[in-house]
């Protein structure tokens, strides 16, 4: 019992080298976990899956900022991949100021992978300020909103756009936030026009939004890191895409981390209790 006792005196640098260590690994090599598909991120795959060609779009909202960046980003990616890979018809647009860029790298990706061209297969318009009349303008006519696309280019000249004109020419909208911005949806788009509505959210803020998912007023939800990698996973498997898939990577890395933080807290205990042991013996 020995080893225990010198192991509660460790220092601290140590632990700290080892989960960055484990942190770090993964990401270099990945380890490629098994990934199980949950019934709320299937339902968003199978309902995008089944939008028929002609005549639908599907209005991806990019409701996040670069402080979430890293768990929501690879949501965005992966459903573009599914939208580009079905010929769908792509609306991009954001109720964030940061929004825009955000936006703009992610289409720049996908659409470059899928030789998709701006103004034909997807079109983004950018942010106006406001959340609940943007969403509402919308039910009636998109272009009374976005005058403009992001590119200041009328809508009336971007060719997509004639067939769209409001939440009636919308299959689905997708809102992709770390925020409470997909309540908005919700109350708005949803309450008032019917409009169908899937969410991406932070791990964090998931458990906000179950009770959305009961109801039906989403038709799915992906949650966290673990929602993208799922997603992913969907995506390749229906072998739509071979990217990189950063969420499931990172998947890795937040599993090994969590193991080696559960070993060392049961090491931690262990130690205690042979130190104090080792103290009444002493006595």
């Amino acid at each position: 019992m020995n080893w225990l006792v010198k192991l509660s005196k460790i220092d601290r640098r140590v632990v700290f080298l080892l989960i960055g260590a484990a942190a770090v690994i993964p990401l270099l090599k990945p380890l490629w976990l098994p990934v199980h598909v949950t019934e709320h991120v299937q339902k968003v795959f199978d309902f995008i899956e089944n939008i028929p060609v002609e005549g639908q779009a599907v209005l991806l909202s990019v409701d996040y900022t670069p402080e979430t960046f890293p768990e929501l980003h690879p949501m965005t990616l992966a459903i573009l991949r599914h939208c580009f890979t079905r010929n769908l018809k792509v609306v991009c647009m954001t109720l964030q100021p940061a929004g825009p860029g955000i936006a703009e790298l992610a289409l720049g990706t996908v659409a470059a992978e899928y030789g998709r061209k701006y103004g034909e297969d997807y079109v983004l318009l950018g942010y106006r300020p406001g959340i609940s009349p943007v969403i509402l303008g919308i039910g009636e006519d998109i272009k009374r909103v976005f005058v403009t696309d992001n590119y200041a280019t009328d809508l009336g000249d971007i060719g997509m756009m004639d067939e769209i004109r409001n939440y009636d020419d919308i299959a689905l909208v997708v809102t992709i936030s770390g925020s409470s911005i997909p309540e908005s949806w919700i109350s708005y788009a949803h309450s008032r026009y019917g409009q169908l509505i899937a969410s991406g959210v932070t791990a964090v803020m998931a458990a906000d939004f179950y009770p959305y998912l009961q109801t039906g007023q989403f038709i799915g939800m992906l949650g966290g890191l673990k929602g993208a990698s799922e997603y992913e996973i969907l995506v390749e498997r229906a072998g739509f895409s071979r990217e990189r898939k950063t969420a499931t990577i990172g998947m890795d890395s937040q599993s090994v981390v969590h193991l080696v933080i559960i070993v060392f807290i049961v090491l931690g205990n262990l130690a205690y209790f042979a130190s104090r042991r080792t103290r009444r013996e002493e006595v």
